[in-house]
């Protein structure tokens, strides 16, 4: 007499939970969370923003005569935002006079979506160096410089493009990688906190005032970057 037969079990055995468990940790070795899981907390108070005039002081290295806008032209924006500790900071921005209402809706759009941002100073901090101003992360506006390997102005020099979390949002073109800190997040198939991606509240937020992303050029792909031109 044939007995009834066993139904196959739906546990994974030792070596698919094991298979299951090297995925895992080569998701998170390709695309480490830079927060180690720190979260902004679900209550928190409202956004804030200010706006003051730029004083020459306040971009000795960023800003030089010939530059394509006058450092009277700018303003610097501050805002709070959340960093990759889950606390709430402050940070500022130096932008155009005639993006601030488009760049503070911005910040308060992301704030409220509680994205994550390493940190935000003006680029001087950097001695107006674009390449340790992206190696620390940071995310900043107006920089008169020109388009790396070119002649032509950058829109930073116009102050009126930003760069957000450049290592988690790098520029990607061929084998370049710029940051190269920015390597292990050039695969944008599995987002962590502090990535943008296509259709999300950081692309929205940005979009919703007219601004694209650089994610979507169709060459390169420059993550971190939305400019009011597209540029």
């Amino acid at each position: 007499m044939v007995g009834p037969r066993r139904r196959p079990s739906l546990a994974p055995g030792r070596a698919g939970v094991a298979a299951l468990a090297l995925v895992v940790v080569l998701l998170a070795a390709c695309h480490p969370d830079p927060t180690g899981g720190a979260r902004p907390p679900a209550s928190a108070p409202a956004f804030s923003s200010t706006v003051t005039p730029v004083a020459r002081a306040d971009v000795p290295h960023s800003w030089r005569e010939g530059c394509p806008v006058h450092w009277t032209s700018l303003s610097t924006v501050q805002v709070a935002y959340w960093g990759y500790d889950g606390a709430r900071h402050t940070g500022r921005v130096v932008v155009h006079d005639d993006v601030v209402a488009q760049v503070r809706d911005a910040f308060r759009r992301i704030y409220d979506e509680r994205f994550q941002i390493r940190r935000i100073h003006p680029v001087d901090a950097y001695g107006a160096s674009d390449d340790r101003s992206m190696a620390a992360n940071n995310t900043s506006a107006f920089n008169c410089r020109r388009v790396a390997g070119s002649t032509s102005w950058s829109e930073h020099a116009y102050g009126r493009a930003i760069d957000i979390n450049p290592v988690q949002n790098p520029y990607v073109k061929g084998s370049t990688v710029e940051p190269p800190e920015g390597r292990d997040w050039t695969d944008r198939s599995h987002t962590v906190p502090g990535m943008i991606a296509r259709g999300d509240g950081v692309w929205h937020a940005w979009g919703i005032n007219g601004w694209e992303w650089g994610g979507d050029w169709s060459s390169a792909k420059d993550y971190q970057h939305f400019s009011l031109s597209g540029r």
